[in-house]
């Protein structure tokens, strides 16, 4: 019994997202990542050698897999997304919105983690850019209750 949301409610929150691409041999890829939802598209962190970049650079049909769950609530939804991803350039402007979105004020930021993980001016740094052919939700949050509660 799927139940439609409107995809805003989860592409808002900063939750995880599963990129999901295909190796060379065709065997499936997926990767946690953080997200920003812009100018409709979704939009990830990378860098020029990462494994999903490169895969990307094979075959750029990808999948997104977005679940809000909280147990506690009774929530869980779903939302994928279908399309095409390119790798593009750096927009350290991009980057910093979507760090500040999971990570909170810049100020809190931790600053090893900046300066190991996260660099907004590394020169390998990329973006991936996926533009959804199709977008789906799945609203099942009456799991504890059944349909009739939601």
């Amino acid at each position: 019994m799927p139940q439609p949301f409107d995809p805003q409610e989860v592409l808002r929150l900063p939750l995880m997202a599963t990129l999901c691409t295909l190796a060379e041999d065709g065997a499936p890829r997926s990767a946690p990542c953080w997200f920003a939802w812009e100018e409709a598209a979704l939009w990830l962190l990378s860098d020029r050698g990462a494994s999903s970049a490169r895969r990307i650079a094979g075959d750029a049909r990808v999948s997104v897999e977005i679940v809000d769950y909280d147990n506690p609530a009774g929530r869980l939804r779903h939302l994928g997304l279908r399309g095409t991803a390119t790798v593009e350039p750096m927009d350290q402007s991009l980057f910093r919105r979507l760090l500040t979105r999971h990570l909170g004020a810049p100020e809190t930021w931790n600053p090893w983690f900046i300066d190991n993980v996260a660099r907004i001016d590394a020169p390998d740094g990329r973006l991936i850019r996926v533009a959804p052919d199709s977008i789906f939700t799945n609203d099942v949050s009456y799991f504890r209750t059944g349909p009739d509660l939601a």
